[in-house]
């Protein structure tokens, strides 16, 4: 029989939709953790913008209903597992993701997508590490190929995953190019590796950037809104050069010859096609980078479990990211 202690708030989809599709329950089960796994306590969540799409049934892959969205936690093991030896009871620890769904007061997750927390970060900046941290070193370099001295122009730079990229990207040596549509996110990409920044609202910001980067064009662009830039993305691309879309909320017509000159390549990026080992890769380096203190994600928007609605809506609606977005538990 149910008892208090074993109920915990977590958020439910029962039907895919809107923002109100999210509803808080207050009875749902705690989740109990199976071989190689562990409850984690959570205290943050990330949010991320695949979510609004996974949640509004327009994403290829749909979870079974009902579900608890959420994958990158920051909290407490509150229990392990049989054969978990990496973890016990306390641990401070963050995820790339959960098995349970994250959007709740506890999460079950498998060992191999959790991480030890530094004392360098707190449970927020915890929580905006998974997605975004590891899409940013998956584009860059496992399927982008960056290399030092190569410039990257990170197209929608001021949000999670573009803060990500301008660390990771100015830590391995790149010359950073980002964009950001307010003088505030302008100011947070420049402070968080960028060595030049452009307002992409205003109308002749891409001759800018041209001007600025020469004829010999920009090596990679991680590109978080594809259906609106894709086009021009592909005038600004070096010999060679290399698109890598992170983000898009629709179609766009281009021109394939525009890619023939130069020989450049669009490359589509999601972080559940990556192989183990690539994950790996990722885990090892950001964790390096939180040692090294360059990896500090900058957080954005806070909201309680009760306005998680809100932050849905207002993560699609917003004039401009600031930082990463996070539910607080």
């Amino acid at each position: 029989m149910a008892t208090a202690r074993n109920m915990m708030r977590a958020v439910r989809v029962f039907e895919f939709g809107g923002p109100e599709v999210l509803k808080l329950q207050s009875d749902v089960l705690l989740p109990v953790p199976k071989e190689n796994q562990v409850l984690i306590k959570v205290h943050a969540c990330g949010v991320n913008p695949v979510e609004t799409y996974i949640r509004s049934g327009a994403y290829s892959r749909k979870p079974s209903l009902p579900y608890t969205p959420g994958s990158d936690v920051a909290g407490v093991i509150e229990a392990v597992g049989e054969h978990v030896t990496l973890f016990k009871k306390d641990d401070r620890v963050f995820t790339r993701g959960t098995i349970s769904g994250g959007y709740a007061d506890y999460a079950v997750a498998s060992t191999d997508t959790v991480f030890p927390l530094s004392d360098k970060l707190d449970f927020k900046q915890g929580a905006a590490i998974g997605v975004p941290y590891f899409t940013a070193f998956h584009a860059l370099f496992q399927k982008g190929r960056a290399k030092a001295g190569e410039s990257v122009l990170v197209h929608g730079a001021s949000g999670g995953v573009g803060i990500a990229t301008c660390q990771i990207a100015r830590a391995y040596g790149l010359r950073v190019l980002g964009t950001a549509g307010t003088p505030e996110g302008m100011n947070i990409v420049l402070r968080n590796g960028a060595h030049k920044v452009f307002n992409h609202r205003e109308a002749d910001y891409v001759d800018k950037i041209k001007e600025f980067i020469g004829m010999q064009g920009v090596d990679v662009i991680i590109e978080m809104l594809a259906n609106v830039n894709l086009a021009t993305d592909l005038h600004l691309l070096s010999q060679g050069g290399r698109v890598m879309i992170v983000g898009s909320r629709g179609p766009i017509e281009i021109n394939p010859r525009d890619t023939m000159s130069k020989e450049s390549s669009v490359i589509g990026v999601a972080l559940f096609s990556a192989a183990k080992e690539e994950m790996r890769e990722c885990a090892a380096a950001l964790l390096a980078g939180i040692e090294a203190s360059w990896l500090r994600p900058v957080i954005g928007p806070e909201y309680p479990l009760e306005k998680v609605a809100k932050a849905h809506e207002n993560l699609i609606h917003s004039s401009g990211a600031l930082g990463k977005m996070v539910l607080l538990i």
